[in-house]
């Protein structure tokens, strides 16, 4: 047996050897961007290239005849091969953007600083309604309602607080406010409470509540603009609304993203930036929300076109994807993209009917309301990547025609196993102080159970349960069971062996992920590991060269305590339940990362997300093979090196400068 282990051992700590001298060998050859064809001065407009939405199937009640049946199986034959060719859509932008050892995906050679995109969207002539600020900074802040202790909020939500401008403004400035304003030389630029990829900030958001004082005596449909801290009245909505299809004291927050805000930098990979940043958003909402004691939940029965018209996003032009990247002045590209729309309600609330078929004809006529203001422009010029376009109408999903009880997930606390790891701050200290170290120090290190208790806030069932369904904070947000799990390369943990590690979210998963994964792999749990966390050792080994050569041969992947990459039940995921699930999962990994940053600072530390590593080399590394798991993001938890020639600013009031 002993002899067996030590073979097996070798065997890894060759395969990763190999990997690394593959890598660093790769490296030297690799282009920093690749050429696009962009020689034409203008945008070139080819017909629409929309889908029809797919029809629901009604039947009569009558004996049907030979040629309706025959038209009927028809029909579904028809709409089968479309939803399969939706779904080969997702997997082929997948799979053409990803990085790999000989080339980067798609990309602009260089950064067009001319052209950077605007961060904020503004709708000029909206009326402009201020919201409250609070206290951010010790020593004034305190352990007080509104600002409880982190960690708390894993174990109980407090009693729900009324809808009203100060809770309305806590929410947002605890969630997607401003956090900060950064200078060095020349430069100057704002962070925000929500992280995002490279800092560009494709989400925008929109409040649509019942009427609010000292807001809006009607209910309304207002965007949320994060540098005032403010909202924009788009318009007032009718007033049977929400008592005739939501319980009372709730309201929705539509979320949406501007491609071209992230394709400017990164290119075709941008889609899945946009969408990481999505996950972001909805975690950070959730937790925010906890603090008032609402709870979350993503209305997933609405479909693309009903977000649309609930957010006032279909006066936008119609954007006509072109047959290749293009580079060009065409406004339209600048349109928003609605993603997802999140229901905030009391905790604690009873099950309520959603009747998703009449509220979509409601929100149909929304169309015909008074919507006011004008988008502003966020670029001269564009880069249209088609891939990104053309996989965003594939994956648009279609209205869920159902009625019945909108089920609501008894809250469950996350597990225990190191509460003294916390540092004492408060929710409203962790989620603003937060931010996305640029570098870590490769000397700090964490011990085993501070690594122990992150990790557990990190699943998604609750303590004593066989993790699946996702009812823990902020993870209950989400409408669907875990598909997430994580391999972590363990650097600097006091009392575990540097090495591969995978923490198991859902734990149906299990078997099949041994299936797919090397034979060699040990799938021990680690010593001390708690009974309720599925963490699994796999191989032991010095992972660090290897981590930073899979993440882009980026340092800050070796340098902290720890990293990870996410893997998702891929393939099978989009085959069973369509494409419109390919966006989802990487909200998912948003959500994951989200508490992983905010772990991080809670115990006096820090993280980052890294959306470039090389796809299938860490695939190949894990024994992966064809797309049932994939890797959509990766992470890094450590000791941050802090950049002295960077001053801060407060966020409010900052710079007058859209930066």
């Amino acid at each position: 047996m002993e002899g067996g282990i030590a073979t097996k051992s070798g065997f890894f700590l060759f395969l990763l050897l190999l990997l690394q001298n593959l890598l660093v060998m790769a490296s030297k050859f690799l282009p920093s961007r690749l050429p696009l064809p962009l020689n034409s001065p203008r945008f070139h407009r080819l017909p629409s290239t929309n889908k029809t939405m797919i029809p629901i199937a009604s039947f009569s009640s009558s004996s049907p005849s030979a040629s309706s049946v025959d038209n009927s199986v028809r029909k579904q034959e028809e709409e089968e091969e479309e939803l399969q060719e939706k779904v080969a859509q997702a997997l082929t932008y997948h799979h053409q953007t990803k990085h790999g050892f000989a080339n980067y995906a798609r990309g602009p050679r260089g950064l067009d600083w001319a052209n950077q995109p605007n961060p904020f969207r503004r709708y000029i002539s909206a009326p402009l309604l201020p919201l409250l600020h609070f206290p951010t900074d010790r020593p004034i802040v305190a352990v007080t309602d509104d600002a409880p202790l982190y960690s708390s909020l894993f174990h109980s939500l407090p009693p729900p607080k009324p809808i009203s401008h100060s809770t309305i403004s806590q929410l947002f400035f605890d969630s997607l406010a401003l956090s900060a304003w950064k200078t060095t030389g020349f430069s100057t630029w704002s962070l925000r409470v929500n992280p995002s990829s490279g800092n560009l900030h494709p989400t925008e958001a929109y409040l649509i509540a019942p009427p609010i004082q000292s807001i809006s005596d009607s209910p309304f449909v207002a965007h949320y603009a994060p540098k005032e801290h403010s909202l924009e009245l788009r318009a007032t909505i009718p007033s049977g609304f929400f008592p005739n299809f939501f319980p009372d004291n709730s309201f929705l927050i539509g979320i949406s993203s501007i491609f071209w805000r992230e394709a400017w930098k990164y290119g075709e990979r941008a889609f899945r930036y946009c969408n990481h940043d999505v996950g972001h958003a909805i975690g950070a909402i959730a937790m925010a929300a906890a603090t008032l004691g609402w709870d979350v939940k993503l209305l997933d029965g609405f479909g693309y076109k009903d977000l649309e018209q609930l957010m006032g996003l279909q006066f936008f032009p119609d954007f006509k994807i072109p047959s290749r990247p293009i580079k060009g002045k065409f406004p339209e590209i600048e349109f928003e993209h609605p993603d997802c729309l999140i229901l905030v309600f009391p905790n604690g609330s009873n099950p309520f009917d959603v009747n998703y078929k009449e509220l979509s004809s409601v929100v149909n006529e929304f169309t015909n309301l008074e919507w006011k203001g004008k988008s502003n422009s966020l670029s001269k010029e564009h880069i249209c990547w088609d891939i990104i376009y053309r996989t965003a109408e594939a994956v648009k999903k279609p209205l869920t025609i159902q009625k019945g009880e909108f089920l609501v997930d008894q809250f469950k606390s996350s597990g225990i196993c190191s509460e003294n790891s916390y540092k004492g701050f408060t929710i409203r200290e962790v989620v603003r102080k937060r931010r996305s170290a640029v570098d870590m120090d490769g000397v700090t290190v964490m011990d085993r159970q501070t690594f122990y208790q992150i990790l557990l806030h990190c699943l998604p069932s609750g303590k004593g349960e066989k993790h699946r369904r996702q009812s823990t904070l902020p993870f209950r947000a989400l409408s669907w069971d875990a598909e997430v799990h994580a391999a972590i390369f363990v650097h600097r943990v006091i009392g575990l062996p540097k090495g591969l590690y995978f923490l198991v979210r859902n734990e149906d998963h299990l078997e099949e992920l041994k299936m797919a994964t090397r034979s060699e792999f040990k799938w021990e749990k680690p010593e001390g590991c708690p009974d309720d966390l599925p963490l699994y050792e796999l191989a032991s080994s010095d992972c660090r060269e290897l981590a930073k050569h899979l993440s882009c041969h980026q340092d800050i992947a070796s340098d902290g305590c720890f990293s990870l990459g996410m893997m998702a039940h891929f393939e099978p995921t989009l085959s069973e339940k369509g494409a419109w699930m390919y966006p989802r999962l990487f909200w998912e990994t948003g959500v994951l990362g989200q508490v992983l940053y905010l772990e991080a600072h809670a115990v006096g530390i820090s993280a980052t997300g890294i959306g470039c590593f090389f796809d299938d080399p860490v695939h190949e590394l894990l024994g992966f093979r064809g797309s049932k798991f994939q890797s959509l993001y990766h992470f890094t938890v450590g000791g941050p090196v802090l950049d002295k020639r960077i001053m801060s600013l407060p966020a409010y009031p900052g710079p007058s400068i859209d930066a």
